[in-house]
């Protein structure tokens, strides 16, 4: 078995340094996570535990950029309840008191109050839980007082307009309190945020959902949020059946894996526990990771 990421790992794309943050395990349903793929398939590749959850981690990534440190996704916060921790295999506690993400900000030799810019891909908890914490007396508060926040308006409209389904993953205090402070910015479409990170739509997952493109230098990596949570997940068809629109999820894999191969992307996986990133390439039958 692969062993588990260390706590910060580095990438140098460019002239950019990018830190990936492993702001904590999570475990969740293998069968969930890989939809209508069987399960003899997918356990040769991510093993289940007795409770048929597979061991998952929240990566987050802390860009140094000549405009400020830029984090992107914060993983699950420190808000949940231990029933909720139980459920969801949760474990992201760092060091006195602190996450697991701000023990991997305070590693690099920054401060929460450093970053200038978080983008999310979507705000499902355990990609926007650390927007906000809750302090010894029970008050939330913004987990970075100084930055801007990002994320697609659709999806803002889609978190605070849930369904039966949807509504478990969706926890207003992971973002009203950032809208409410008026930090939040809220992008349509494609955009570069600074000068060589462009979210770029990648819709399936939820039909706003967005990820990351940092580009410096002539070289590229891609922040895959939750198109393709682990390395498990670069077959086309090898699609969660959390994501609410699993066709269209389908075709933006084709069309960005195909091009991270033609222009030899470097693709980052948030979810991998132990495969932080890599290149991909098609074998004739599936997308995969190039041999190292």
């Amino acid at each position: 078995m692969t062993p588990p990421a260390p706590l910060v790992e580095r990438l140098t794309v460019g002239s950019l340094t990018v830190h990936a943050i492993q702001a904590g395990g999570i475990k969740l349903d293998g069968g969930a996570m890989f939809g209508v793929v069987p399960k003899p398939l997918w356990e040769r590749r991510i093993p289940a535990d007795e409770r048929n959850r597979i061991q998952m981690g929240m990566r987050c990534l802390l860009v140094e950029h000549p405009s400020g440190l830029l984090l992107i996704d914060t993983g699950a916060g420190n808000k949940e309840d231990e029933k909720f921790i139980d459920v969801y295999g949760i474990e992201n506690a760092g060091a006195d008191g602190r996450t697991a993400l701000e023990d991997g900000i305070l590693a690099i030799g920054a401060r929460p109050e450093d970053v200038a810019i978080v983008i999310n891909t979507h705000l499902h908890f355990d990609h926007c839980g650390g927007n906000t914490y809750r302090d010894e007396a029970g008050a939330i508060k913004t987990s970075f007082p100084n930055a801007r926040y990002f994320v697609k308006r659709g999806e803002y409209e889609y978190a605070t307009h849930p369904n039966e389904r949807t509504g478990a993953s969706y926890f207003p205090r992971n973002f009203m309190p950032i809208v409410a402070t008026g930090k939040f910015e809220f992008v349509s479409r494609e955009r570069e945020i600074v000068k060589g990170i462009r979210v770029i739509p990648t819709p399936g997952h939820t039909p706003f959902h967005q990820s990351v493109l940092i580009e410096s230098a002539g070289e590229r990596a891609f922040f895959l949020g939750d198109l393709a949570p682990t390395h498990a997940h670069l077959p086309l068809p090898w699609i969660m059946g959390y994501d609410v629109e699993p066709l269209v999820t389908l075709e933006t894999k084709r069309r960005l894996l195909r091009r991270a191969e033609d222009e030899d992307w470097i693709v980052v996986f948030e979810h991998d526990a132990s495969v932080a990133w890599g290149r991909v390439e098609h074998d004739g039958k599936a997308y995969r990771l190039k041999p190292t």
